[in-house]
């Protein structure tokens, strides 16, 4: 499978050494494995891993940023697991990290401070991008992997745990005292736990959200824009992309992902989950011909027909670039559509959106989806699985986590102490929206052949975009095709590698909460 067109993360598209670490610390920089009492100050290093560390200085001065923590630091991992233990069980010891190769520099920038922290030596094993998913198939494949970690796709988690390439990692986290518990739940489920064992630590936490231009949907509106009452529901989002749309400019109605593959499915799930969508019923069969699917069929193409040009090619790059660039009026994005258009140096309209609540369906649920996002995993042939644990939960502890959204590169947050800090949100306008909307996420469930699954639907409904078939024809074929993945996967019977009921409470975790607006 060729994953070129996402790899790793959409970080590849914003190149900072932040997204791993220390902005000024020089790329490939190695410590030697030393004795742990070799090894410098502990709280000398933990004190430099902060705003003024970390977070680019032009941003700093341009929102008058402080030193002050973007984060709790009574809940930020490296600054309450004991090192010197750390150090008295792994210091000289090495651990062996896939990464892809675009982003190896600034990985071995990050972790000066883990080696430094652990005496562990961290030795990088560089993967293109391009073919990251096929190369770690055949390593874990050959059972001799050349790596003990690796950081990836989260919708690829089923393909690695299902087949058991991947270590439990439940007693490492008990032992270190990771706080699982400050990750919203629809990451904790989806990109930590298979099979009822957490065999991962969430790292790039999305969620995709809804984005209006204030000076287009002013004029259109007659007023404001109100996150909640402006745009209340999808038909809604119809009528006025299809008003903005007349308005000109060179600026048309919506943007949205409508490229083949995942890209077009991604779309659809975001749109079709308002309407109370599942993927699949308590059997795993696939629920693609459902009322709720063909609803957000539908909608979706109602849109597209409001879209700029050219929808039916666009990925997240060019999606990301229409809207930074000022060339629609709406989008159905991420999260970090609303960061980075904040940053001068990657926006042309600063000051000139709004990120809003999820627009409703009437008859459907609020749902605001869970899509994408990256999670770190540890082999089950590791040499130093407990050491490859310790390099993960430092990658991923709350405080770099908090800095990698001020820096708007791409990689979030999943914490509710995070995005609950009030200085953060300061430098991230989608932030109060996007962690109301996280305790009633919708997500696809990280099965085996999930990821497959959604390229074959994408191809689909590409071509009801492009016109070809119909939106009922798109999910019928779709029907098919994840019927025969499913199969080949080994569900619908006894050695089916996950039982729904493993994975059912984190598809929808809103059922029963009251809406935050």
């Amino acid at each position: 499978m060729n994953t070129s067109t996402r790899g790793l993360s959409r970080r590849s598209f914003l190149r900072n050494g932040a997204a791993f670490g220390l902005a000024t610390v020089p790329a490939g920089f190695a410590l030697p494995a030393l004795a742990s009492s070799d090894l410098p100050d502990i709280q000398s290093i933990l004190d430099k891993i902060s705003v003024a560390g970390y977070v680019r200085e032009d941003y700093r001065k341009l929102y008058n940023m402080t030193d002050d923590p973007l984060w709790d630091p009574k809940k930020d991992w490296i600054r309450t697991v004991d090192w010197e233990k750390v150090r008295s069980e792994q210091a000289g010891k090495t651990v062996r990290f896939a990464i892809g190769a675009a982003d190896a520099d600034s990985a071995a920038a990050g972790l000066k401070p883990f080696e430094e922290l652990s005496g562990i030596k961290v030795e990088l094993v560089p993967i293109p991008d391009d073919s990251f998913y096929d190369k770690a198939i055949a390593e874990f494949i050959s059972g001799n992997a050349s790596f003990d970690a690796l950081q990836f796709f989260s919708a690829w988690l089923g393909d690695f745990a299902g087949p058991g390439f991947l270590a439990p990692l439940d007693d490492y986290a008990a032992k270190w005292n990771l706080p699982l518990d400050d990750f919203y739940d629809t990451y904790r489920l989806n990109y930590g736990y298979f099979g009822g064992k957490l065999v991962g630590i969430p790292f790039d936490c999305d969620i995709q959200m809804v984005h209006v231009r204030n000076s287009v949907m002013e004029k259109v509106l007659g007023g404001p824009v109100d996150r909640a009452l402006s745009i209340p529901t999808y038909d809604e989002l119809i009528r006025i992309s299809g008003e903005a749309n007349k308005l000109g400019g060179g600026v048309a109605g919506i943007g949205m992902l409508g490229a083949r593959g995942f890209w077009a499915t991604y779309t659809w799930e975001h749109i079709a989950a308002q309407a109370g969508m599942q993927l699949f019923d308590d059997n795993f069969q696939p629920l693609l011909t459902s009322d709720a699917s063909m609803k957000g069929m539908d909608i979706l193409l109602q849109l597209s027909k409001n879209a700029i040009e050219g929808v039916s090619g666009a990925s997240w790059g060019e999606n990301r670039a229409a809207w930074l660039g000022g060339q629609v009026a709406t989008n159905i994005s991420w999260q970090d559509s609303g960061t980075q258009a904040m940053r001068p140096d990657q926006s042309k309209i600063v000051g000139d959106f709004t990120t809003i609540y999820e627009p409703r369906i009437a008859g459907g649920v609020w749902a605001p989806p869970n899509i994408a996002g990256s999670t770190s995993c540890v082999t089950a042939t590791a040499q130093n699985p407990e050491g490859a644990f310790l390099m993960l939960a430092f990658l991923t502890t709350s405080s770099i986590m908090a800095m990698n959204e001020a820096n708007a590169n791409g990689v979030a947050p999943g914490y509710r102490s995070v995005l609950a800090n009030e200085k953060l949100r300061e430098v991230s306008q989608p932030m109060k929206v996007w962690s109301e909307s996280l305790d009633h996420a919708w997500c696809s469930p990280r099965i085996p052949g999930m990821f497959e699954m959604e390229q074959a639907l994408g191809n689909e409904i590409n071509r009801a975009i492009t016109g070809q078939i119909t939106g009922k024809e798109a999910l019928e074929n779709g029907q098919k095709a994840w019927a025969a993945i499913l199969t080949k996967n080994g569900f619908g019977t006894d050695k089916a590698p996950v039982q729904y009921a493993d994975v059912k409470a984190g598809t929808y975790v809103g059922a029963g909460k009251p809406l935050p607006f």
